[in-house]
């Protein structure tokens, strides 16, 4: 079961917006961070995904295990959120 979702984001990512909309048609509620908006948290995204790109999706379970997702990769969101 999901406990939390974070998406790092950008202003100008094309997929950021689709993450979003899809997790919300999925009826989950995430926190966003703007990378624009907290430039300082850029390297914290880099560290989780090993990818200089947006969005950058970590589903963390009840168990915490973290699922990390990159780009709008619904293969991979899908059962991350199941």
């Amino acid at each position: 079961m999901v406990k939390n979702i974070t998406i790092f984001t950008t202003k100008t990512c094309a997929y950021c917006p689709m993450v979003k909309k899809y997790l919300a048609a999925k009826g989950f509620t995430y926190d966003e961070i703007n990378l624009d908006d907290e430039p300082h948290r850029r390297q914290e995204a880099l560290a989780i995904s090993g990818a200089m790109t947006v969005p950058v999706t970590v589903v963390t379970r009840q168990d915490e295990s973290q699922h990390i997702v990159v780009g709008y990769n619904l293969a991979k969101l899908a059962p991350a959120i199941a």
